[in-house]
């Protein structure tokens, strides 16, 4: 008899093992879901809720939800200067960065040698300053009686008179700047995986190394391609603090109009409303994007 039974009771215990496996993941996955529900689900649900407030509604007087979806219509007609300028400013920072970028972690990960983690760590020093602060420092570095400013009116790339503060190319060079690291950062980790044979195998098969780039190395880093550039562009679509600092009033982004709303105007219908056309917008551009020109280990 025991040795009969004694199968059944490895197998019970077996089989209660595994019912206490099976509830281990949802445990693992528990704080992660309370994190989610309390700092995004709920604000998110709040931000919704602001974007269909009765426009007729006040701090004073309180706000109602009537479903009022007009506030999207007149978000749109207000701001759509500085929604489109968002978007432009944003691409073109990210381009910049991913030309600096991927030429930065090329060196790091094929020619940098003992120096490698050096560099890694001279990419990600400045996140050890205030964002703030970093911003700052570019507004003393572009003032107008500054060094750089100096220089380029003696070469003439300025005129006597010219400036570089309260411009737009302020504006794009503090967001280059500030997210240069997030476009380094997965270009290396990508660049670094790649076998160096590939590329020598290329050239035994007579390929320049023009073509060998373009035809082994570019393909095989697309997935830090992919993720840099999201990395880079979504955060600086929304960027508020360069056009507040280096730019000027005619280089007001959405994030400022957005900031203005809910804080001076306590206009929380409309910014309500243009908060979610911006996440709107990005999210169909990053999946039109991954679809486009992702690869198979993001789609």
């Amino acid at each position: 008899m025991a040795a009969l039974t004694a199968p059944a009771r490895a197998a019970e215990d077996s089989a209660k093992r595994v019912g206490g496996s099976r509830w281990t993941g949802y445990w693992l996955l528990a704080p992660g879901a309370i994190w989610l529900g309390l700092f995004f689900v709920v604000p998110f649900y709040s931000l919704v809720s602001a974007s269909l407030f009765d426009p007729n509604g006040s701090v004073l007087t309180g706000y109602k939800v009537n479903y009022h979806v007009g506030n999207f219509a007149t978000a749109v007609k207000d701001y759509h200067p500085e929604l489109l300028r968002s978007l432009w400013y944003a691409g073109l920072a990210t381009l910049i960065c991913l030309v600096i970028g991927y030429v930065l972690a090329y060196a790091i990960a094929f020619k940098a040698g003992r120096w490698r983690n050096l560099l890694l760590v001279l990419v990600i020093a400045p996140f050890f300053t205030s964002f703030l602060l970093r911003t700052l420092s570019w507004k003393l570095i572009l003032a107008d009686h500054g060094f750089v400013v100096s220089t380029l009116q003696h070469l003439h790339v300025l005129g006597h008179d010219g400036r570089l503060l309260n411009t737009w190319l302020a504006v794009v060079a503090g967001i280059v700047y500030n997210f240069l690291p997030f476009m380094v950062l997965p270009l290396y980790a990508s660049l670094e995986k790649i076998d160096g044979r590939l590329v020598e195998a290329a050239g035994d098969l007579y390929a320049s190394p023009f073509t060998a780039f373009f035809k082994v190395t570019w393909p095989l880093s697309l997935p830090g391609v992919v993720a840099g550039t999201l990395l880079t562009f979504i955060p600086a679509a929304g960027d508020y603090i360069n056009a507040q600092l280096l730019g000027s009033p005619g280089e007001r982004m959405v994030g400022n109009v957005i900031q203005s709303l809910f804080t001076s105007s306590q206009d929380y219908a409309t910014a309500g409303a243009l908060s979610l056309i911006l996440m709107i917008i990005i999210i169909g551009m990053v999946l039109v994007y991954i679809r486009k020109v992702g690869t198979e280990d993001l789609v």
